[in-house]
């Protein structure tokens, strides 16, 4: 199998996030107000708590981005408000050629709204430009195991054939660890969970064109749909030490694939790092005994499931099997190959509860 990973960030990368992101709280939470513990309603003027409103003006910021708003329902809610903003029912959506992602696919379905596939694993413009979609949908997390797509070029290619259509992006998986998210590479509208980045449970993200922004706060102005103070600025606070966490949990995960590689643990035929939907390494088992290897994991103290696919609730390694949207392009993944997530483990209680489950499997 030949994979193509999203690039990764250094540690060095990640902690130059780190400081932008500090530089930008500076901005816009002067003094002590950043010590407080937020705000709650529908401020009079603002529509929404004060320090959700400092929160999105720092994260519009630090992404270079005209606006941003939170949003309740972590990634999926942020992608539905997106969708929403921008395609009304019954739209065209050009989208890869490839099993969606599950709740993005009910979503199409509860907004009417039609899937026009393309593969986005060919460059040639011809592909964008004779497509008669409204506008797209780019995940850049990998859907297929072969996918091999650069999502930079694909949104240039297709804002360059139609420059008046929106392209919205799925960045769940992929903030603070690439280098540029979708509305840094030209999107008009990035979409992601801060809960997958440590955040606190169901808060999503919507960042880019301010006209799309409005429409979605626009529908949250009910007190019961806001993101209170107290939310936001947990988010905000756990978002900084987020992008040194997952740089570090990148190198484990080229570590230990190196490692399986060169044959240091019986039993394992191959492996190979994949952004499926996270960073992770895929192990290739010489038995077609994956389930059995998964629930000795567990015995020694690997995660049986993930929470949030790296919430602040995932500490101990992964082991799991490959995502549904790979099993869905290829079934027979699941008796063969397994999913591990280090989360915040080291390379070496990596390799030995792996060791120690295919010994026991």
């Amino acid at each position: 199998m030949k994979t193509f990973p999203l690039p990764a960030l250094s540690v060095r990368e990640a902690a130059g996030l780190q400081f932008s992101l500090v530089d930008a709280i500076t901005r816009h939470f002067p003094g002590a107000v950043f010590f407080s513990g937020g705000d709650l309603g529908l401020v009079p003027g603002l529509g929404r708590p004060a320090a959700t409103k400092r929160t999105e003006e720092t994260l519009a910021d630090f992404f270079g981005q005209e606006d941003a708003v939170l949003v309740r329902g972590a990634g999926t809610g942020a992608i539905r408000s997106a969708l929403g903003a921008a395609f009304s029912s019954g739209g065209k959506i050009f989208i890869h050629d490839a099993p969606p992602y599950p709740t993005t696919g009910l979503t199409f379905e509860q907004m009417n709204l039609t899937a026009v596939p393309g593969d986005f694993n060919t460059s040639a413009g011809d592909l964008y430009e004779r497509s008669d979609a409204d506008g797209a949908l780019v995940q850049l997390a990998r859907q297929k195991p072969d996918d091999s797509y650069d999502y930079e070029e694909i949104i240039r290619l297709f804002k360059t054939a139609h420059p008046d259509k929106p392209v919205i992006t799925d960045d769940n998986y992929a903030v603070m660890k690439v280098p540029k998210i979708g509305c840094q590479a030209g999107a008009d509208l990035s979409c992601f969970s801060l809960f997958k980045l440590l955040g606190p449970e169901g808060i999503g993200c919507v960042t880019g064109k301010k006209s799309y922004v409005e429409k979605i706060r626009a529908t949250h102005y009910s007190g019961g749909v806001q993101v209170q103070g107290p939310e936001a600025l947990e988010a905000l606070r756990s978002l900084v030490y987020a992008p040194v966490a997952l740089a570090l949990q990148a190198e484990v995960c080229g570590e230990v694939a190196e490692r399986l590689k060169s044959g240091e643990i019986p039993g394992i035929k191959d492996a190979f790092v994949v952004n499926a939907q996270s960073r992770v390494v895929v192990a290739e088992l010489e038995k077609k005994d994956a389930r059995k290897v998964l629930e000795c994991a567990e015995r020694f103290g690997a995660a049986p499931y993930p929470v949030g696919s790296e919430s602040r609730y995932e500490i101990a390694p992964l082991f799991y099997r490959v995502s549904g949207t790979f099993l869905r392009s290829d079934p027979g993944l699941a008796t063969r190959m397994i999913r591990i997530n280090p989360m915040r483990a080291g390379a070496g209680t990596v390799m030995d509860i792996l060791r120690r489950s295919i010994e026991e499997a």
